[in-house]
């Protein structure tokens, strides 16, 4: 597995996209996505703020939430969603997947040249346009499985045993 690689300069590329859409480069934009930027387990916006809070004094909740909205906007953190999790954010915008746990909500990186090449389906007929995409592997980290006592390298329940069926088909039990 490749580790995702991130800027070394991270205040550049903030003052370089703030230049980009004309926006002020404030203390709060700066402490916010340079603590996004140091880390690498996509904190949530209550993470950020319980984060930021110290550094910042006096700063909100909203205001947080509202720079994070922006650095979204500009293209300098992404959302990372994942179904019945809070949203997530992520400084690394370049195209990387992730593996979610689903004991604990880890997200980890993942790159992969491969999935970063797969063919887009054609889904203008749904009136569509893919933009862009990550994948999102589900699963159980290996902290997760060293607490459960499950060896890191075996899958659990993947098989699907069958039972024969009429005329010779399988049939899922």
């Amino acid at each position: 597995m490749k580790q995702v690689v991130r800027n070394a300069n991270p205040v550049a590329v903030l003052e370089d996209l703030c230049r980009r859409y004309q926006l002020p480069v404030t203390v709060q934009r700066r402490v916010i996505y340079r603590f996004l930027s140091e880390r690498n387990d996509h904190p949530t916006a209550e993470h950020v703020y319980e984060g930021v809070r110290d550094r910042i004094p006096g700063v909100s909740r909203t205001t947080v939430y509202r720079v994070l909205n922006t650095l979204v906007g500009i293209g300098a953190v992404k959302k990372v969603c994942s179904p019945g999790v809070a949203v997530r954010f992520d400084a690394e915008t370049r195209r990387h997947h992730h593996l979610v746990c689903t004991a604990c909500d880890r997200l980890i990186d993942y790159e992969d040249e491969a999935l970063n090449n797969l063919p887009l389906p054609d889904v203008r007929s749904k009136g569509f346009r893919v933009d862009d995409y990550s994948i999102q592997f589900r699963g159980i980290c290996a902290e997760c499985r060293r607490k459960s006592g499950q060896p890191a390298g075996k899958k659990r329940g993947s098989r699907i045993k069958r039972k024969r069926g009429r005329r010779g088909q399988g049939r899922a039990r």
